[in-house]
């Protein structure tokens, strides 16, 4: 491993590890949110030094195709959340909804949860990465219930709790792969390791391999936000802070996604075992539906666009389930358009919200009118969201619906049903949300606009015309994926 590359490796822990203990003794409110977006910065800087410096697999850290994908995506949304996060607590401290003592907190668990999802996605090591989840799961916990209302601090409760039972069935799905490789590799961390797992993978007790894959699937699949495991997730949207959120929708679930495909790959390398992609299909399509029916029943904003990431998840999982070339790269493309999007929509929501010192859909109307630059920035975001031409998710939905349908009709039929039925709603609530007469009790607020502006600009730019560039690196990663 060359000295650049270990160093780079080695700075997306240690920026945000280092940056939290300061954070955690910084008593001035302002000045740790510069150190929060500073900190954020240099950790993407130092991501994007291994595009070009790429370190040999060691025996903690593994840098391929793959995982860089999910930790440039990581590093720019955490970035360009500190950023929309500096601006939005001003206003939640000036308001008394948090005080500099709840923010010291609040920054130090920031950089905390940076370092278990940057661990969970670099590392080589099966527990590793466990722990990494886990870490970064019990950061986002603390920062849920950050308000100290009781509908926080039960979403907090809930989440931990669901997420505890998640990340346990992980833990000894872990466990069990562990066990099948260890009669092949050996007693101790050789036999916990990606390189030496995919290298040996015929080998493997298939037996240990099933038990174990539908484990993981449903332990990480909890944190991933797929149905039925999905529970925890709008509460902790609706009481947590908005940028807490915006990384949930944006980074988190996309972690414990990448969990979930390292073992698929796994599966898939043995012959043996059953295929994982039928599993990620039905779980997929069972998200998708029953997110885009309750869409229909949320009142508030920010539990409708926990369901809206609900909905995306099952896509996602779908496309990486149907498999082959063009559905692991609708998926990969998917997964980046809905991080970009989904965060600028709580960037959107979350000044919204303060606007009109509210959540409830029924009383936000008019956007357009009262908060003409917040109404038609949400205006565009539910279009990208929702799949409207010509941004990103049109693209990566059009591609995987398309290829689906040279496999499996019935799927793509059930597919394209799935996406028409939460279209409906987030069309429905958009044109009551931002259309018509304002509602009362609308003031004016100091935001930065520009977090949402550049995630939009990404999505637009993308849908119009796909670089060549990042066509050609899914399409690697594809094949990786199998």
């Amino acid at each position: 491993m060359s000295g650049v590359a270990f160093d780079a490796v080695i700075a997306t822990i240690a920026i945000p590890a280092v940056a939290a203990m300061v954070l955690a003794v910084v008593p001035a409110w302002r000045l740790a949110s510069r150190i929060n977006v500073a900190a954020s910065f240099l950790t993407i800087a130092a991501s994007c030094v291994l595009l070009w410096h790429r370190p040999a697999p060691g025996t903690l850290f593994l840098i391929d195709d793959l995982n860089i994908v999910f930790l440039l995506l990581n590093g720019f949304v955490g970035f360009t959340t500190s950023v929309f996060s500096a601006s939005y607590i001003a206003h939640e401290l000036q308001t008394g909804h948090l005080t500099p003592r709840y923010l010291r907190f609040y920054h130090a668990m920031y950089q905390v949860m940076m370092v278990g999802m940057n661990l969970a996605l670099i590392t080589n090591n099966l527990g590793l990465m466990w722990f990494g989840v886990e870490l970064a799961t019990l950061s986002t916990v603390m920062m849920v219930g950050i308000y100290r209302t009781p509908a926080s601090i039960e979403a907090s409760w809930k989440y931990l709790i669901l997420g505890s039972v998640g990340i346990a069935l992980a833990l000894f799905g872990t466990i069990l792969i562990y066990l099948a490789a260890k009669p092949v590799l050996g007693v101790g961390m050789g036999a916990m390791q990606w390189t030496n797992l995919l290298g040996h993978a015929a080998r493997l007790d298939p037996a240990l391999l099933n038990v174990g894959f539908i484990f993981l699937l449903i332990g990480y699949g909890t944190k991933a936000g797929l149905v039925p495991m999905h529970a925890w997730l709008p509460d902790a949207h609706a009481e947590g802070p908005t940028p807490i959120s915006a990384v949930l929708s944006g980074l988190l679930l996309n972690v414990a996604l990448y969990a979930i495909l390292r073992f698929k790959v796994l599966l898939a390398m043995s012959h043996a075992t059953i295929e994982p992609g039928i599993l990620m299909i039905g779980v997929g399509l069972l998200s998708l539906f029953f997110a885009g029916i309750m869409l229909y029943r949320r009142r508030d904003i920010k539990r409708m666009f926990a369901y809206s990431s609900i909905e995306h998840m099952g896509i996602i999982a779908f496309a990486f389930g149907i498999g082959g070339p063009l559905g692991n790269i609708a998926g990969l493309l998917q997964m980046m358009m809905h991080s970009l999007t989904k965060s600028a929509i709580f960037f959107s929501v979350g000044h919204i919200a303060q606007a009109k010192g509210t959540q409830k859909i029924a009383a936000i109307t008019g956007l357009t009118k009262s908060h003409p630059l917040l109404g038609w920035t949400l205006v565009a975001g539910v279009a990208a969201i929702a799949g409207l031409p010509p941004f990103g998710i049109f693209t990566s939905e059009f591609l995987l619906i398309t290829s689906t349908f040279a496999q499996a009709p019935v799927l793509a039929v059930l597919l394209g049903l799935g996406i028409l039925l939460a279209f409906g709603a987030l069309l429905l609530r958009m044109t009551s949300v931002c259309f018509g007469e304002p509602s009362e009790g609308s003031h004016a607020i100091t935001a930065s606009s520009v977090p949402i502006f550049l995630h939009l600009g990404i999505v637009l730019l993308i849908g119009i015309a796909m670089p060549a560039f990042l066509y050609a690196w899914f399409a690697h990663v594809a094949t990786l994926l199998g």
